[in-house]
């Protein structure tokens, strides 16, 4: 093995530091605000979604017997005829 390997085995064998201090595990305010904003941010654009997909039709299939046409078709049957 390694150096670097072995140094990496060591890093992770030791224990991890001890923070007990009067604030260790205490939750900040500010998290719960990020937190509370993203769930509103997603519940926006969800709703946004839904709303957008509504306005679509039930399929973007062409209709029995009408062909398909190319948007520069009428143009270029102007110039020929």
């Amino acid at each position: 093995m390694n150096d670097f390997a072995l140094t990496i085995i060591g890093l992770l064998a030791q224990d991890p530091p001890r923070q007990t201090g009067p604030d260790f595990g205490k939750a900040s305010p500010v998290g719960l605000l990020v937190i509370v904003l993203l769930l509103i941010g997603t519940f926006g654009l969800v709703w946004s979604m839904n709303r957008h997909l509504r306005k679509l039709p039930k399929s973007f299939d062409e209709p029995d017997g009408q062909p398909d046409e190319q948007p520069g078709d009428a143009e270029s049957k102007r110039e020929s005829g």
